[in-house]
Protein backbone atom coordinates (compact mmCIF):
# COMPACT_ATOMS: atom_id res chain seq x y z
CA UNK A 1 0.00 0.00 0.00
CA UNK A 2 1.03 3.52 -0.73
CA UNK A 3 0.22 7.09 0.14
CA UNK A 4 -1.58 7.78 -3.03
CA UNK A 5 -3.65 4.09 -2.29
CA UNK A 6 -4.90 5.40 1.22
CA UNK A 7 -8.85 6.53 1.05
CA UNK A 8 -11.27 7.02 3.71
CA UNK A 9 -13.61 4.26 4.73
CA UNK A 10 -16.66 4.89 2.52
CA UNK A 11 -19.04 6.69 4.33
CA UNK A 12 -17.06 8.12 7.01
CA UNK A 13 -16.68 11.90 4.91
CA UNK A 14 -19.33 13.29 4.19
CA UNK A 15 -19.11 16.77 1.62
CA UNK A 16 -20.41 19.88 3.06
CA UNK A 17 -23.46 20.84 2.26
CA UNK A 18 -23.13 24.14 -0.16
CA UNK A 19 -26.27 26.42 0.32
CA UNK A 20 -27.45 29.25 -1.37
CA UNK A 21 -25.23 28.48 -4.34
CA UNK A 22 -28.93 28.71 -7.07
CA UNK A 23 -31.67 27.92 -7.49
CA UNK A 24 -29.81 24.26 -9.44
CA UNK A 25 -27.91 23.06 -6.37
CA UNK A 26 -31.08 22.37 -4.86
CA UNK A 27 -30.67 24.48 -1.80
CA UNK A 28 -30.62 27.77 -3.46
CA UNK A 29 -32.70 30.97 -2.45
CA UNK A 30 -34.16 30.37 0.75
CA UNK A 31 -31.01 27.76 1.80
CA UNK A 32 -33.03 25.19 3.30
CA UNK A 33 -34.23 27.52 5.97
CA UNK A 34 -38.23 27.48 4.75
CA UNK A 35 -39.79 30.76 3.88
CA UNK A 36 -40.32 33.45 6.86
CA UNK A 37 -40.31 32.82 10.27
CA UNK A 38 -37.88 33.28 13.07
CA UNK A 39 -35.53 30.85 11.92
CA UNK A 40 -35.28 32.67 8.61
CA UNK A 41 -33.60 35.38 9.45
CA UNK A 42 -29.79 35.10 10.38
CA UNK A 43 -28.43 35.31 13.91
CA UNK A 44 -31.68 33.88 15.00
CA UNK A 45 -31.79 32.09 18.49
CA UNK A 46 -34.00 32.02 21.54
CA UNK A 47 -32.48 31.81 24.99
CA UNK A 48 -33.14 28.51 27.35
CA UNK A 49 -36.31 27.74 28.58
CA UNK A 50 -38.21 30.45 26.32
CA UNK A 51 -41.82 28.83 25.45
CA UNK A 52 -42.70 31.11 23.16
CA UNK A 53 -44.36 34.00 24.85
CA UNK A 54 -45.86 32.06 27.20
CA UNK A 55 -45.69 32.35 30.55
CA UNK A 56 -42.61 30.34 31.17
CA UNK A 57 -42.77 27.47 33.90
CA UNK A 58 -40.28 29.57 36.50
CA UNK A 59 -42.31 32.11 36.80
CA UNK A 60 -45.72 29.92 36.87
CA UNK A 61 -44.58 28.21 40.34
CA UNK A 62 -44.81 29.99 43.51
CA UNK A 63 -41.99 31.25 45.36
CA UNK A 64 -42.04 30.41 48.87
CA UNK A 65 -39.84 31.34 51.92
CA UNK A 66 -36.69 33.67 51.67
CA UNK A 67 -32.78 32.68 50.91
CA UNK A 68 -30.20 34.02 52.61
CA UNK A 69 -27.50 34.85 50.07
CA UNK A 70 -24.89 35.48 53.02
CA UNK A 71 -25.98 31.85 54.68
CA UNK A 72 -22.62 29.86 56.30
CA UNK A 73 -22.65 26.83 55.12
CA UNK A 74 -20.75 24.31 57.81
CA UNK A 75 -19.18 20.63 56.23
CA UNK A 76 -20.23 18.56 59.43
CA UNK A 77 -17.83 16.33 60.73
CA UNK A 78 -18.82 13.55 63.28
CA UNK A 79 -16.79 11.72 66.38
CA UNK A 80 -17.30 8.12 64.46
CA UNK A 81 -15.31 10.10 61.50
CA UNK A 82 -12.95 11.56 63.85
CA UNK A 83 -12.04 8.32 65.97
CA UNK A 84 -11.90 6.14 62.94
CA UNK A 85 -9.16 8.11 61.38
CA UNK A 86 -6.99 9.96 64.25
CA UNK A 87 -4.28 8.90 66.75
CA UNK A 88 -4.42 9.55 70.39
CA UNK A 89 -2.62 13.41 71.31
CA UNK A 90 -3.31 14.07 67.55
CA UNK A 91 -4.51 17.87 65.83
CA UNK A 92 -7.96 17.79 63.91
CA UNK A 93 -8.45 20.68 61.69
CA UNK A 94 -9.04 21.44 57.67
CA UNK A 95 -5.84 20.90 56.27
CA UNK A 96 -5.36 17.35 58.30
CA UNK A 97 -8.97 16.48 57.35
CA UNK A 98 -7.86 17.39 53.56
CA UNK A 99 -4.82 15.32 53.78
CA UNK A 100 -6.74 12.36 54.95
CA UNK A 101 -9.12 13.41 52.34
CA UNK A 102 -12.19 13.32 54.59
CA UNK A 103 -13.00 17.08 53.42
CA UNK A 104 -13.49 18.02 49.52
CA UNK A 105 -12.08 20.92 47.97
CA UNK A 106 -15.14 23.26 48.37
CA UNK A 107 -15.40 22.91 52.22
CA UNK A 108 -15.01 26.25 53.59
CA UNK A 109 -16.13 25.68 57.87
CA UNK A 110 -16.32 22.75 59.74
CA UNK A 111 -18.52 21.90 62.57
CA UNK A 112 -17.53 19.36 65.06
CA UNK A 113 -20.82 16.69 66.12
CA UNK A 114 -20.73 14.45 68.80
CA UNK A 115 -22.61 11.77 66.80
CA UNK A 116 -20.92 8.51 67.63
CA UNK A 117 -18.28 7.81 70.47
CA UNK A 118 -14.92 9.58 71.20
CA UNK A 119 -12.31 7.95 73.24
CA UNK A 120 -9.24 9.70 72.37
CA UNK A 121 -7.12 12.92 73.53
CA UNK A 122 -7.19 15.03 70.95
CA UNK A 123 -6.58 19.31 70.13
CA UNK A 124 -9.57 19.58 67.59
CA UNK A 125 -9.62 23.51 65.61
CA UNK A 126 -13.32 24.24 64.00
CA UNK A 127 -15.31 27.35 63.22
CA UNK A 128 -17.68 25.46 65.40
CA UNK A 129 -18.76 23.13 67.60
CA UNK A 130 -22.25 21.45 69.37
CA UNK A 131 -22.15 21.95 72.88
CA UNK A 132 -21.36 18.02 73.09
CA UNK A 133 -18.54 17.88 71.04
CA UNK A 134 -16.96 20.51 73.13
CA UNK A 135 -17.73 18.77 76.68
CA UNK A 136 -16.87 15.73 75.03
CA UNK A 137 -13.08 16.95 73.91
CA UNK A 138 -12.38 18.63 77.36
CA UNK A 139 -13.28 15.78 79.42
CA UNK A 140 -11.13 13.37 77.62
CA UNK A 141 -8.57 16.29 78.36
CA UNK A 142 -8.03 17.44 74.68
CA UNK A 143 -8.43 21.08 73.81
CA UNK A 144 -11.15 22.54 71.90
CA UNK A 145 -10.02 25.82 69.70
CA UNK A 146 -12.77 27.98 67.95
CA UNK A 147 -11.40 29.54 64.45
CA UNK A 148 -12.18 32.81 63.18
Amino acid sequence: MKLHDMTPTPGSRKTRKRVGRGDSSGYGKTAGRGEKGQHSRTGSSIRPFFEGGQIPLFRRLPKRGFKNADRIVYTLVNFSVIEANFNDGDTVDMESLRAKKLLNKAAKDIKILANGTLSKKLTVKAEKFSAAAAARIQELGGTVEVIG
